[in-house]
């Protein structure tokens, strides 16, 4: 098997390998508090968060879903996603960024050889960033593919454009789909300074404005032909899916945690008590106190069903994985997930009112949060989660399988 490009870390500051959950969470701490320092400036100027995105991965968290065998920390399902909630309280951008990184691990665990496991894995666990070539923008939907990788003379060449390009233009590996000459859709992994790789930074949405998730176009991109995986069978027992969504549900419930303590903070320093509430602070407001503790129940609801969702993962064995434990996990996973989108948006609405017209004063940045959740959750929309749980518990219908359940 040929080398993936390696980049290894300076000898002076390389990649920490991260041995328990509570080292995962200490470091996860120590990458919030410094996103959080310039959130509001970064969210306003789109300035990127790559001394965060650094230390995020210098500190080891990049690797720690690798296996031990391969090197990696071998951590929980649970560890990870509270990794993942932790920093997004701090800056959901920053948050999203390694979200493909993760769920690309999760692919090489389901559908990778061992040879191709330890190449990639290696990279990782060094510090290099995995980085999606997303779904194209103009197809019909997201799972319909255009590009392809065909067979040449001298070897096989990748075309095509992609869109919402999450962590690619930080990353070390660039990983997209393609249709090969037998039209069946594979995955490629190809170093981020391929020859005909071409990231344009052209993502103007109105939250997650820091994730960079613009397009790829790739211009007979040359692909190791022993990087390439096939895309699973969509009937085949997969928890790519349930860890793909539980992250996504970590980001929202980050989301919420950023905006309801942000709220808390500003109505104790910075709002006015309504006029007939007869207090001298808003936080005595007794309507007030009501309102945030049943959004704080809700918070709180959101964060419980996220941790049973992870421990759900944790306890598959995956030699014993099978359409039922698949189907169960994404189940449980979307049940989080509607909690999650819930809260994010309604805790980040609520700060506005909570704060009266001043909360709306671009210095305080207090719009990013609600910016940022209804970005982020119209990902996959609930509407759809809602379905799936209902079918399934009503008839016994099994989600279908792919990313997005």
């Amino acid at each position: 098997m040929s080398d993936i490009a390696i980049f290894p870390w300076p000898p002076s500051d390389p990649a920490a390998i991260i041995h328990s959950d509570e080292q995962a969470i200490q470091a996860a701490k120590a990458v919030a508090a410094l996103a959080l320092g310039e959130a509001v400036v970064r969210d306003r100027e789109r300035i990127y968060p790559l001394e965060a995105l650094e230390l995020f991965s210098r500190s080891g968290l990049g690797s720690i879903s690798v296996p031990r065998v391969f090197g990696g920390g071998g951590l929980s399902y649970r560890t990870v996603m509270e990794v993942f909630r932790i920093i997004s309280a701090a800056d959901p951008s920053l948050g999203q960024i390694p979200q493909n990184h993760f769920a690309l691990i999760q692919l090489l665990l389901d559908e990778g050889s061992q040879a191709q496991q330890q190449a990639i894995f290696s990279a990782v666990v060094q510090g290099q960033r995995l980085g999606n070539g997303g779904p194209e923008k103009n197809t019909r939907h997201t799972r319909e593919v255009t590009a392809r990788l065909r067979q040449h003379q001298d070897g096989l060449r990748l075309s095509g454009s992609k869109f919402y390009s999450t962590g690619a233009l930080f990353a070390d590996i660039i990983v997209t789909t393609a249709l090969n000459d037998e039209g069946e859709a594979v995955m490629a992994f190809m170093p981020r300074k391929s020859v005909g790789l071409e990231i344009v930074d052209d993502w103007s949405g109105i939250g997650q404005r820091t994730t960079a998730s613009g397009t790829i176009h790739l211009h007979e991109v040359r692909v190791d032909a022993a990087l390439v995986i096939p895309v699973p069978a969509g009937d085949k027992p997969s928890l790519r899916g349930p860890v793909s969504q539980l992250i996504q549900a970590a980001i929202d419930a980050g989301i919420a945690r950023g905006a309801f303590d942000e709220g808390c903070e500003f109505i104790r320093r910075h709002s006015r008590p309504w006029v007939d509430a007869g207090v001298e602070r808003n936080s005595d407001d007794p309507h007030l106190q009501a309102d945030v503790g049943r959004v704080y129940i809700e918070l709180v609801a959101a964060e419980s069903l996220l941790r049973r969702a992870a421990s759900t993962l944790d306890a598959i064995d995956p030699a014993l994985l099978d359409a039922q434990n698949a189907a169960y996990a994404s189940i449980v996973v979307a049940e989080a997930k509607v909690l999650t989108t819930e809260i994010a948006l309604k805790a980040s609405e609520k700060l506005l009112e909570w704060g009266g017209s001043r909360a709306t004063l671009g210095e305080h940045g207090l719009d990013r949060h609600w910016r940022n959740a209804r970005t982020h959750t119209l990902h996959d929309p609930i509407r759809w989660k809602f379905h799936a749980i209902g079918n399934y518990y009503l008839n016994g219908q099994l989600p279908v399988r792919h990313a997005w359940i």
